[in-house]
């Protein structure tokens, strides 16, 4: 969904719809104040729709801890006001970016009544990132040969042309293609662009009957940058205009870069003229980043953000060799994972350990998940103190049954959305003061026992995912 709602839009349309302030109101009183301030403080309504909400959170990281740990409480929340709706679903906006943008539109039409056509223009897709560039790109083994053939493009106009780059997801690609575009703008006119917007300028130019504008625009370039043109599949139309447009561009020594995710024989339903062309240039592939390569774009990410947040913890050495180690796709997991662990570490004002470390980066993982329940914790607290469970649910005080009773009751705390009523209830009944006050027991001995917090920890390791040792 393209549209977009101003925060008055917003209030006024859940007013009208839904009473959002009463549900976060609720979900602050069931699910916890710190709860609350760290993550469901960041929804915002959007939309209702027949049976569902679309709400919004600004970013990715915080929407997967949200679903993956509250979704459902929320749900019941929202069905208590409204019993039609089934699901939720989660928008990514960044509202401070939002924020910015609007900014800027609403400074720019200030400035000139008229300058309202650039939204529309070819010039909103044009843009280099100044944030990527050569001397920020990592490399290695897998993608040394793909560096140094974009930058010999660089320094000898039409010596490799056209320059096709293909690689998998989040390999480089685009950091690449925007070097070129970066050191190349200085004297030449150039045109970046994804295929994407390059079909949605093309299918708008041919509605409006401007084509002559389309082919001026992009027949006149110096460097043409095309990213991502496997998009263009059986688009035959795009296509013809394309090759035309290749030719003219080739003709008058103009330089063509292009990206993939494959290569130039092995793309589909595009034209054989289109793909021999392609092939007639260099072809150079980016590979899967080998460990040694991982462990560079880790330290130098880690540098960077302990650099931009200098009063913030450090990620350890161990942190960044797991990273290295575990996530092995694309340099974009890479980066994504330093990212979760530098937010984690300036929410709660500590860096994670290696379990803690597995639950916030997860589904990067791919480690097996168990379904935590208060049965699976009783289960393997009681095995871990070599107690029986009808022991730990009993009356008896001695000491060595408390200490695995409260230990228990803490992870369900912890590890689980049961409200304080429901434990004392799987606890044989025990009322929902006992429940407060084991918790805040074990949270006093963590801070001075360091063998508590490391029992703790594999504790959770062993109940989140299914690891029959004690140790990571």
């Amino acid at each position: 969904m393209n549209k977009s709602f101003t925060n008055k839009n917003i209030n006024n349309f859940a007013s009208e719809e839904i009473d959002w302030q009463q549900i976060q109101s609720e979900m602050k009183n069931k699910l916890g104040l710190e709860i609350y301030e760290s993550w469901l403080k960041k929804i915002s309504f959007l939309e209702e729709h027949n049976n569902y909400l679309l709400l919004s959170v600004p970013t990715r990281f915080i929407r997967d801890w949200i679903t993956s740990r509250y979704l459902d409480q929320i749900l019941k929340i929202i069905k208590l006001n409204k019993k039609d709706i089934i699901r939720i679903e989660f928008k990514i906006i960044d509202q401070k970016v939002d924020k910015d943008l609007k900014d800027t539109i609403n400074v720019e039409n200030t400035q000139n009544e008229n300058i309202s056509f650039i939204k529309d223009s070819y010039l909103q897709y044009n843009r280099i990132d100044p944030n990527k560039r050569f001397d920020n790109f990592i490399t290695g083994s897998s993608n040394k040969l793909a560096y140094e053939a974009s930058l010999k493009v660089t320094e000898t106009i039409s010596h490799y042309n056209p320059l096709y780059i293909y690689g998998g997801v989040g390999m480089g690609k685009t950091h690449l293609l925007n070097s070129i575009g970066f050191e190349m703008k200085k004297k030449n006119k150039v045109m970046f662009i994804s295929a994407e917007r390059f079909m949605y300028q093309f299918v708008k130019s041919i509605k409006s009957n401007d084509m002559v504008k389309f082919k001026e625009y992009f027949r006149n370039t110096d460097i043409l940058l095309i990213d991502d043109i496997q998009f263009i599949s059986g688009k035959e139309a795009m296509q013809e205009e394309f090759f035309h447009t290749f030719n003219a561009l080739l003709d008058k020594g103009s330089q063509i870069i292009v990206s993939a995710d494959r290569a130039p024989n092995k793309l589909m339903r595009i034209q054989e003229r289109i793909k021999s062309r392609f092939s007639g240039g260099l072809v150079v592939d980016i590979q899967k980043p080998d460990l040694e390569l991982r462990k560079k774009i880790v330290q130098k990410k880690t540098e960077e953000l302990n650099n931009l947040y200098s009063d913030q913890l450090q990620v350890s050495k161990d942190i960044q060799d797991f990273i290295s180690n575990e996530i092995s796709g694309s340099v974009r997991e890479l980066v994504g994972a330093v990212n979760r662990i530098v937010s984690f570490s300036r929410i709660y004002n500590k860096v994670p350990n290696l379990p803690e470390t597995k639950v916030v980066l997860k589904d990067l993982l791919n480690i097996s998940e168990n379904k935590v329940t208060i049965d699976l914790i009783q289960t393997i607290v009681c095995k871990f103190f070599k107690i029986s469970k009808n022991e730990m649910l009993s009356s008896r005080r001695s000491r060595y049954l408390v200490r695995p009773r409260q230990t228990a009751i803490y992870l369900t705390k912890i590890l689980t959305s049961k409200s304080l009523p429901e434990i004392g209830r799987e606890f044989s009944n025990r009322d929902h003061t006992t429940i407060i006050h084991s918790v805040k027991t074990i949270e006093k001995i963590k801070e001075k026992d360091p063998e508590m917090v490391d029992n703790i920890n594999k504790l959770k390791n062993q109940i989140l995912y299914n690891n029959k040792e004690n140790e990571i």
